[in-house]
This record gives structure tokens, sequence and C-alpha cells, in this order.
């Protein structure tokens, strides 16, 4: 996810290469990275932590925070903020790591970093000023702020959201050529239909019911299609997939 974020915000303007110091203990990763962004990645940790005026946080949940604490708190200005990624860690955990006073902004990133849609998750302490974070979060995607009692809902639903889309239009390039369509024509259908789709919905502020019923006309083909579609308990499974990516979320966060 760090490599993501670097190269969209490279691609977007947002940050330049130059701007970016990353530490790594994979001696091999950190070359990759110089290698593709052209990233500093020579200064020692003391040097990259005392010019920082963000400091991105991207390890496991289970590597050693403490430690990283210690580094950042004796190398890094007190007034540099901490942009953490790591997943279950909650911001007050995350105060006892890098200082209960420093400025510190929770991330969930979206997966869809290099498309420029896709919002990520953003929790803020009382010591961040949004105005300091938020170009660079804008630099990977679209920002929701919210209440951190919200971070597993939202990682469960929006973070995730992609593979529930993903596997839809899946299954119903599928379904086009179960019923006939060669592949090619069949996958061109299903991405001009979901593109279609979410235009329809945001040009019109319509509600999708108002629009299935503008899109049926009595007996017709589409309402045979929607009769199956019910049957087959899609809504809800939909729903339980949600409530599990969720559930498992939630449960990550306690075992840190």
């Amino acid at each position: 996810m760090a490599e993501a974020i670097i190269r969209a915000s490279i691609a977007k303007g947002t940050l330049s290469a130059d701007q970016i110091s990353v530490s790594d203990i994979n001696e091999a990763r950190l070359q990759l990275l110089k290698a593709k962004y052209s990233v500093n990645t020579e200064s020692s940790q003391e040097q990259g932590l005392s010019a920082a005026e963000l400091i991105v946080i991207a390890v496991r949940p289970q590597d050693d925070l403490n430690a990283l604490g210690q580094i950042v708190q004796q190398f890094a200005s007190p007034t540099a903020t901490v942009v953490s990624i790591v997943a279950g860690v909650t911001i007050e955990k995350l105060g006892g790591y890098f200082g209960t006073e420093r400025p510190i902004t929770r991330v969930i990133p979206n997966t869809l970093t290099d498309t420029g849609y896709g919002y990520s998750g953003v929790a803020l302490n009382a010591y961040v000023i949004r105005d300091q974070v938020e170009d660079f979060l804008l630099g990977f995607g679209k920002v929701q702020y919210l209440e951190e009692s919200y971070i597993d809902i939202f990682t469960g639903f929006g973070v995730a959201g992609p593979n529930y889309i993903y596997y839809f239009i899946e299954s119903f390039v599928d379904a086009g050529v179960l019923a006939g369509l060669p592949r090619e024509q069949a996958w061109k259908v299903a991405l001009e239909n979901m593109m279609g789709a979410v235009m329809m919905l945001q040009q019109t502020g319509l509600h999708p019911r108002q629009l299935l019923d503008i899109n049926n006309s009595p007996g017709g083909v589409g309402m045979h299609g929607l009769y199956e579609l019910n049957n087959s308990d899609f809504a809800a499974g939909l729903q339980r997939s949600v409530l599990a990516a969720v559930k498992r979320t939630t449960e990550l966060g306690v075992k840190e």
C-alpha cells in the first residue's frame, strides 16, 4: 500500500520524488523503490525524520511499533504529523507509541489509488490541522473524515468494496457467456453497463429503485431477470459479506 501511495502521489504531482524519503529493513525493497520512483532511500532515519513534516507509518500491526515510536520521538519534530495506515491500531495506541500530544492521522487507504477514485477513511486526533494533511491524502484518492468508531465499518464496506464489484462483474460476464455471447463482447457490455448505471445515478440523483422502475416494463424481460435475482438471495448474500468483512476487521484490531 505504501508503494501505491508513492506511485499515485508522484503521478498526480502532489509530491515530487525528492520530497519523499523511505526507510525499510528490507534493502532490496528500498533499491526497488529508488529505481522505480527515484525517491530518497539513502538518508539515515535520523536525517529523514528530522526533516519530515509527515511521517507515514506503513508497517504490519505485529511489527515493533514501540521501537519505531521511540525513534520517531527521538528524532522527529514534535509537530510532525504521523500518518498511520497500520491496520487495527487505534489513535489511542498510536499516541502511546509516538506521543500523546503529537498530531496523528489514522488512514484506511482505498485500493483504487491509481484511478483517482475511491474513498480513504480518515480519523484525526485533536492535534491535527486538517489543511496540513489534506493535500497529501487527496493525492491518492478521495477522503471521507470519520469518527474513529466507524473505521472498522468503513474498512469492511468501503475498502473491501471493490472486491464485491469485481466479483459481480466477473459473474455478470460469465452469465453473458453462459447465455451465448462471446466473452469479449460480454466483457465490454458488462463494463459499459456498470459505468453507465453509475453515471445515471449520479446525473439523475434518483434512487436505484426509481431507475429500476423506469428501466422495466410490466411483464418484460428485465422484470423476469430481476425476479430470478431476487430468488437467488443476492441482496442478503452481499449484506452478509459486508458484515463478515467488518467482523474480521474488528477481530484483527483485537488481536493487535
